[in-house]
C-alpha cells in the first residue's frame, strides 16, 4: 500500500463481508480485522486480492498466501518498491489479516471461530502488524532504484537548465537519459496505476505514473515533431530556456526526488516501529532447566513448559514468567516498567520474563509460557493499539477515498482553463502536471500511523500500554481523575504504625502477645502485626472469626493468658467491656486515620495497634503533577472516612474531594455521579473490585501491579507500580493526539495551499515533486519525535 486511497479502497472492499470490522493501517501496511466464525481466512485473502493487493494471514493458525491471478507479474522489485499488487512475491506489501480476539466471537461459538482463536492464541506474542511490514525489505530496493534514477537525472538536469552546458542535438541524449529513470526506476508507479485501472481505481502512484509519463510523452512528442529543435546548440552558448518545449529534466527528477521521498519514509517508519520490537525482542532466548534429579541443561525458551524449574544466574535474563524457589536477588526490571531501581525478591515472589537478575542465583517455576506472559500481553496491546484509529483521524479517511479522482479532475481543469484564456499548450501542459505530481494524499494516510505506531512504542518502554486510539481523544477532554486509594496511591500493605500500651502492660508485651495468635491467621492485618515482632510464642486453643478477630492462650510459666485481638466488637463478644476511659482513648486512636487493633489480656483491655496503609513517596508528586495537568484528583475508598482523609492530607488532595467507606458498587455510583456532574472522568484502579468503575469511566487506568480484571477492563495500563506513570500516561496519551493533529493539519494544509499554487502555474513539475515527496516524510519524522518523550 502507498497511500490513504489504498486504505479506503480496502477497508470498503472487507466491509462488504458480513459481520466484517477491519482497521487497515498505512504504516505498517498490514490489517486487523475481526471477522465472525463463519468467515474464512481464505475470503479475507481473496477479498484483498480483488481489490488488487496481496495478502497473507499472520494471526491465524492457517498462514495462507496469496497466488499470483491473471498472469499478474510477481517481480519482487516492483512489491518491493510498495506498488499495489496482486502477486505472490514474497516481497509484496501484505495486508496482514488479524482474526478478532474471543470478545468478538463469544456469540459465534463455531468450530472456525475456535480454529481462528487457537490460532491467534499460538501466535499474538508475536506482533502481526510488525511482521508483515515490508519497509525492510523495500528499502533496498527504493534506495538501488533511487541512486539510478540519480545518476541518470544529474545530466539531464545539467544540460536542460545550463545553457553553456548544453551542445548540438543535446535534446536527444536528455531523452535517453531520461528513459531508464521514468520507465525502470518508474516502474512501481506505473506497475501499480496499471493494476489499479484494471479495478477501475485510482491512488497516489496513478497521479505520479501519469504526471512522469506525461511530462516524458509531451517532451518525446515535441522532439519527434521537431528533431532539429536542438541542432543548434552547442556548449558556451546554449538555448532560450523559452525557446524548447521539453521536459526531459522534470520527468526525472520528479521519479528521482519520489523515489528520495519513498525511501526516507520507509526507513523513517521502521524507525517509528522499533520501540515496539525492541520490547519484542527482549525475550531470553535460552533457559537452564533444572531436572528432578538436579541435573542442569539448556534448551530454547519456546521448549519452557508451565511448572519446569530453571536456574537464573546473576546477569542473565529471566526465562518467563515464573514464581521463585530458592534464592535471594535484585532483579532489574526496567526495560519493561520504567522503573529504574531493581527489585529485591526472595522465595514465594513472582518473576517476570525479559527482566534481568543483577546479584544472586535464583531457581525459579515458570508460571506462564508463550502467548500467556506478561512480555506477550504487552506486545498484543501495543499492536492492536497501532491498527486503530483517531477519531479525528476519520475526517482524512472520507477525505483520501475521494483525493485522487478529484486532483485528476483539477488536474483536467486547470489544462483545459489555460488553454482557453491563453491558448498556450506549453504553459497549460505545465500547470496541469504540476497539479498531477504535487497532489499528496500520503500525509494524510500516514498522519495517524506513525504517530500511533512511535506514540504506542514509546509508551510501552515506559511501561504504559494504550489499548487503542479512541483513548487518545479521552485523555484530551478529562478532567477528573478518580484514584483508588489501596494499591493505587498507597502501598496497599498494612504496617504497624503504632502501640498504645494500657494499665501496668508494656509496648512490647502488648505487641509481642497480639502478634503470637496472629501469626496463625491469614488476615492481611494479622500479618502485619506479626511481622512488626520477631518475637514469637507458643498458642493452644486458637480461634478465629470471620471478621477477622482471633484468640488464644499464650503459655506463661505455668499459667496461660487468654489474649483476644479485634475489633471492639469481637471483644465484646468475648466477655471484655471497655470502661468510659479505655473508650475515650479508643476513639482519640482512631481519629488519627489509622485502622485500630484492640488487644486483651486476661479479659481486660491491655493496648491498642494502630495499622496504617503506608502512602507510596512520589504520590504527593504524581498528584500535583495531576494539577498541572488542569485534573481534578479524588479520593475514592472502601475505607472508612478518617483513614481516607488523613491519606488524602499526605497527597495534596482536598478534603472535599474524598469519597470514602464505598463498597465497589458504589465506586461505581460515584463515578457515574461525578459524569452526571458534567465530568469527564478518568478512574485509576488496581484490584478486581475497581473492575466495574474502570469500564464505567470515561477513561479506564489500571496500575499494572493489580489485577488482570482491572487491567482487561482498562483502556491504558501502566505496568510500573510508580503512581507518578499515570500522569506520564495522559502526557504521552496528549502528546500523541497533539502529534496527530499537527501531522493532518500539514497534511490538509499542504494539499490546500499546493494544489492552487500549482494549478496558477507557478510551479515547475520537478520542484512540485520534490514539495511532494518532502510532504510525506516531513509527517513521518514530526511523528518520529515523540521517541524523545519522557528522556
Amino acid at each position: 500500500m502507498t497511500c490513504a486511497s489504498c486504505v479506503g479502497r480496502i477497508e470498503r472492499k472487507l466491509r462488504k463481508l458480513d459481520g466484517v470490522e477491519p482497521a487497515v493501517n498505512l504504516a505498517l501496511e498490514s490489517a486487523s480485522v475481526q471477522v465472525p466464525a463463519d468467515v474464512s481466512d481464505q475470503d479475507i485473502v481473496d477479498t484483498v486480492q480483488r481489490a488488487g493487493y496481496g495478502a497473507r494471514i499472520t494471526g491465524g493458525a492457517q498462514q495462507a498466501a496469496s497466488e499470483p491471478q491473471d498472469g499478474a507479474d510477481s517481480d519482487p522489485g516492483a512489491g518491493t518498491a510498495g506498488t499495489t499488487s496482486s502477486g505472490a512475491s514474497p516481497a509484496v506489501p501484505s495486508a496482514g489479516a488479524v482474526p478478532g480476539d474471543a470478545r468478538d466471537r463469544a456469540a459465534t461459538p463455531a468450530t472456525d471461530g475456535a480454529r481462528h482463536e487457537d490460532g491467534a492464541e499460538q501466535n499474538e506474542h508475536r506482533d502481526p502488524a510488525l511482521e508483515t511490514t515490508p519497509a525492510q525489505r523495500r528499502m533496498a530496493d527504493l534506495k538501488k532504484r533511487f541512486w539510478v534514477a540519480a545518476a541518470f537525472s544529474a545530466p539531464v538536469f545539467v544540460v536542460s537548465m545550463v545553457p553553456g552546458a548544453q551542445f548540438p542535438h543535446w535534446g536527444w541524449v536528455a531523452a535517453l537519459l531520461a528513459l531508464p529513470v521514468v520507465t525502470w526506476a518508474a516502474w512501481p508507479f506505473h506497475r501499480a496505476t496499471a493494476m489499479n485501472a484494471r479495478h477501475l481505481s485510482t491512488t497516489m502512484d496513478t497521479l505520479v505514473s501519469l504526471g512522469v509519463a506525461a511530462a516524458y510523452l509531451f517532451s518525446l512528442w515535441h522532439l519527434v515533431a521537431d528533431p532539429s529543435m536542438t541542432a543548434h546548440a552547442h556548449p558556451g552558448a546554449g538555448m532560450d530556456m523559452s525557446g524548447h518545449q521539453l521536459y526531459f529534466e522534470s520527468a526525472a527528477l520528479v521519479t528521482t526526488f519520489l523515489l528520495l521521498g519513498r525511501w526516507l519514509e520507509a526507513r523513517a517508519k521502521s524507525r517509528s516501529g522499533e520501540a515496539l520490537k525492541a520490547l519484542l525482542d527482549l525475550g531470553a532466548q535460552q533457559a537452564t532447566v533444572v531436572a528432578e534429579d538436579g541435573t542442569e541443561h539448556t534448551v530454547p525458551v519456546s521448549e519452557l513448559a508451565v511448572g519446569d524449574a530453571f536456574v537464573v544466574r546473576p546477569g542473565e535474563k529471566v526465562a518467563t514468567d515464573a514464581v521463585v524457589l530458592e534464592g535471594g536477588s535484585a532483579v532489574d526490571a526496567s526495560m519493561l516498567t520504567g522503573e529504574s531501581v531493581p527489585v529485591e525478591v526472595g522465595p514465594g515472589d513472582e518473576l517476570t520474563g525479559a527482566t534481568v537478575n543483577t546479584t544472586g542465583r535464583l531457581l525459579a517455576r515458570a508460571t506462564h509460557v508463550g502467548a500467556d506472559t506478561v512480555l506477550a500481553s504487552m506486545g498484543r496491546t501495543v499492536a492492536r493499539a497501532q491498527a486503530t484509529k483517531a477519531p479525528v483521524a476519520r475526517l482524512a479517511d472520507r477525505i483520501s477515498s475521494v483525493f485522487v479522482p478529484v486532483v485528476m479532475g483539477i488536474a483536467l481543469v486547470t489544462l483545459a482553463v489555460w488553454l482557453l484564456v491563453t491558448g498556450d499548450l506549453n504553459r497549460a501542459f505545465v500547470a496541469a502536471v504540476s497539479v498531477l505530481v504535487i497532489a499528496c494524499p500520503c500525509a494524510l494516510g500516514l498522519a495517524t500511523p506513525t504517530a500511533m505506531l512511535t506514540g504506542t512504542g514509546r509508551g510501552a518502554q515506559l511501561g504504559i500500554l494504550i489499548t487503542s486510539a479512541e483513548v487518545l481523544e479521552d485523555t484530551r477532554s478529562v478532567d477528573t481523575v478518580v484514584l483508588d486509594k489501596t494499591g493505587t496511591v498507597t502501598h496497599g500493605n498494612m504496617a504497624v504504625s503504632t502501640v498504645t500500651p494500657l494499665h501496668a502492660w508494656s509496648r512490647d508485651q502488648v505487641l509481642d502477645l497480639a502478634a503470637a495468635v496472629e501469626r496463625y491467621s491469614e488476615h492481611p492485618i494479622a500479618q502485619a502485626i506479626a511481622a512488626a515482632t520477631p518475637h514469637r510464642y507458643q498458642v493452644t486453643r486458637f480461634e478465629s472469626a470471620p471478621g477477622g478477630g482471633v484468640r488464644g492462650y499464650v503459655p506463661d510459666g505455668m499459667n496461660a493468658r487468654f489474649v483476644v485481638v479485634g475489633r471492639s466488637s469481637w471483644l465484646h463478644e468475648n466477655g471484655v467491656r471497655l470502661n468510659a476511659e479505655e473508650t475515650e482513648a479508643l476513639e482519640h486512636a482512631r481519629a488519627g486515620g489509622s485502622t485500630t487493633i484492640l488487644v486483651a489480656v486476661g479479659g481486660r483491655l491491655a493496648g491498642f495497634i494502630d495499622l496504617r496503609d503506608t502512602v507510596k513517596d512520589e504520590a504527593p508528586a504524581a498528584i500535583a503533577e495531576l494539577k498541572e495537568l488542569g485534573l481534578r484528583p479524588v479520593l475514592l475508598t472502601g475505607d472508612n472516612a478518617a483513614v481516607a482523609r488523613s491519606v488524602a492530607a499526605q497527597v495534596g488532595i482536598a478534603p472535599e474531594d474524598v469519597v470514602a467507606d464505598v463498597t465497589p458498587d458504589g465506586k461505581v455510583q460515584a463515578v457515574e455521579s461525578l459524569r452526571s456532574g458534567g465530568h469527564v472522568v478518568a478512574m485509576v484502579g488496581d484490584g478486581v473490585n475497581d473492575a466495574p468503575a474502570l469500564t464505567t469511566a470515561d477513561l479506564g487506568i489500571a496500575m499494572g501491579s493489580g489485577t488482570d480484571a482491572a487491567m482487561q477492563a482498562a483502556d491504558i495500563t501502566v505496568v510500573r507500580s510508580e503512581l507518578t506513570a499515570i500522569p506520564l500516561a495522559i502526557r504521552l496519551s496528549r502528546a500523541t493526539l497533539s502529534t496527530i493533529k499537527s501531522n493532518l493539519f500539514w497534511a490538509f494544509a499542504y494539499n490546500t495551499v499546493a494544489i492552487p499554487v500549482a494549478a496558477l502555474g507557478l510551479l515547475n513539475p520537478m520542484v512540485a515533486g520534490a514539495a511532494m515527496a518532502f510532504s510525506s516524510v516531513f509527517v513521518v519524522l514530526n511523528s518520529l519525535r515523540l521517541r524523545r518523550f519522557a528522556r
